[in-house]
């Protein structure tokens, strides 16, 4: 299934904007705060995590080269109701070139769906986002759903390509936790 893989940003725009938002970074004290959330393999990769207003940023930062690689955000959404506002986010990412395809964006997903947020994705995706997406669905469970009136309605696993095309269609990772009641297609919380 694919979705609408459609976006796709320069590596010079996105270099730019990461250099711009290291500097702020830098200024602001973030980057001295360090935060190690994430344990990975790579060297000189440093994570740091800053919530505010129920979202979470986490910032990879290569210390040996002093910049940023990337970031992911995990956004609040306004579409669902007060109890799932607490455990639903959209995460959005930012990496550069040089930073692609090193696990370093897929360490950052497993540590929030690890934390029990369920992880829903945009209405479009690059390529590289959605080969995430997928890479992730192979360890954890991925449904396609609808968010309307304020409430996640879950299709399944597999919807028709009709379905699938639709704007209004996401895909869904649970995070640890989380299951689909079946019965109502809606998400619980697990032993609930």
């Amino acid at each position: 299934m694919e979705l609408r893989v459609d976006v796709q940003l320069g590596s010079a725009e996105v270099d730019e904007e990461l250099k711009s938002l290291h500097d702020r970074l830098v200024r602001s004290g973030i980057l001295k705060r360090r935060t190690q959330i994430i344990k990975t393999p790579i060297a000189d990769l440093r994570f740091h995590h800053r919530e505010a207003d129920g979202e979470h940023y986490i910032y990879v930062e290569d210390a040996a080269r002093g910049c940023l690689a990337g970031y992911t955000v995990f956004n609040r959404l306004i579409e669902v109701n007060r109890r799932l506002d607490r455990f639903v986010r959209a995460p959005h990412s930012k990496y550069a070139a040089d930073y692609q395809r090193r696990g370093i964006a897929t360490a950052v997903y497993e540590w929030a769906l690890a934390q029990g947020f369920c992880l829903v994705s945009g209405a479009r995706q690059s390529p590289g986002a959605h080969a995430l997406w997928q890479t992730l669905a192979k360890r954890h469970r991925l449904e396609y759903i609808d968010i309307r009136d304020k409430c996640i309605h879950v299709f399944g696993a597999q919807v028709d390509p009709s379905t699938e095309n639709k704007l209004q269609t996401r895909m869904l990772l649970l995070g640890r936790g989380w299951a689909v009641d079946q019965g109502n297609s809606a998400l619980v919380r697990s032993g609930q």
